[in-house]
């Protein structure tokens, strides 16, 4: 277990940062809590890359139930590549502040909370980090990333996101599901489990079956750091997550959303993943006028935990999207895009 300090001030909290024996933590990391404007405290690590040279900074979107530990290998090969990383927990999750009770609770009061994460770590950790700012967003940090795309508000000049969340495989009804989460929060029970979930982290289940990843050493490493974190890796979602996701997935999928976007995007989808729709990414890739997709059709969900072959061509992708110098703003390209007047 590493410890570092947190902000400074009269009491600092203690953060960490936890190794199991196949999953240690990548040296020279630096911890502090950086604090939203409606009062909650995220837990935020940041590491200079290992080259001599440094091609920019690239902020980690974790997915739903995920925490700073699970990327540990993905931090190790950004760094190798000439980039600061910055990652940090959602609000909800990891040893970040929670909301409720309940510490196993994945839960958020509304998807807008997300935003006022990004935007506190933007303004307190990435502005004194190497530019260009870039992003790597995964599931449900995808979906939160090209959101804040759409709306303007991303702190990013390029993103690459791995299967993205707008649809949810899972649920054999959603339109229905989506009613019953929308009525049950409003009546007032957005804080408790959604039907039948349970405390248990989707990580901790035995590999025989699982959704994530068809790589045994990886998912049994994922599963050692779920342990590790204890309650910061998350068990099921509350009904109000649930009722969020939905509004979050709906907006996405209006055909108008995506020829918004002006941001450069990569989408690196997963062909056999049975957590979020893949042909539902293809048809909102698609429209994106500023971004592509590419499909892995052996992989699972998690791509960055898959087998050596699918994150080779993942890393492929991603070095030749990513660049080694400063980018034009999104402004920027809509402006050049423009019709000149005559």
């Amino acid at each position: 277990m590493r410890r570092f300090d947190g902000r400074g001030g009269a009491e600092p909290p203690l953060l960490t940062l936890r190794d199991t024996p196949d999953n240690p933590a990548p040296p020279g990391g630096t911890l502090v809590a950086a604090g939203t404007r409606d009062d909650c405290t995220l837990r935020v690590a940041t590491w200079q890359p290992t080259s001599r040279t440094c091609r920019g900074t690239v902020t980690l979107l974790q997915g739903r139930a995920e925490f700073i530990e699970k990327y540990y290998e993905t931090i190790r090969d950004l760094r190798a590549r000439g980039f600061a990383v910055v990652a940090f927990d959602w609000r909800g999750q990891g040893e970040s502040d929670r909301r409720v009770d309940d510490p196993h609770k994945g839960h958020v009061a509304r998807f807008d909370d997300y935003r006022l994460d990004l935007l506190a770590v933007a303004d307190m950790v990435l502005a004194g980090m190497p530019q260009p700012h870039l992003c790597l967003a995964h599931s449900m940090g995808g979906c939160i990333a090209l959101t804040g795309a759409l709306d303007g508000w991303l702190p990013f000049r390029r993103l690459v996101t791995v299967a993205p969340m707008l649809s949810i495989r899972m649920i054999r009804a959603p339109a229905a599901a989506s009613l019953l989460a929308r009525g049950l929060d409003r009546l007032g029970f957005g804080s408790r489990y959604i039907p039948f979930g349970k405390p248990v982290s989707i990580a901790t289940n035995p590999y025989p079956g699982n959704r994530l990843c068809r790589d045994p050493a990886r998912y049994a490493r994922n599963a050692a750091a779920a342990r590790q974190v204890g309650a910061g890796a998350v068990g099921d979602p509350t009904i109000a997550w649930l009722a969020g996701a939905f509004r979050a997935m709906a907006r996405l999928r209006d055909p108008r959303a995506a020829p918004r976007i002006t941001l450069p995007t990569l989408i690196v989808a997963a062909g056999a993943d049975p957590v979020c729709g893949t042909a539902v990414t293809e048809r909102f890739a698609a429209r994106l006028k500023a971004g592509h997709i590419l499909v892995l059709p052996d992989s699972r969900h998690e791509i960055l935990s898959e087998r050596d072959a699918i994150r080779q061509d993942f890393w492929a992708a991603f070095d030749a999207f990513m660049p080694g110098s400063a980018l034009p703003t999104p402004a920027e390209v809509e402006r050049h895009a423009a019709p000149v007047p005559v």
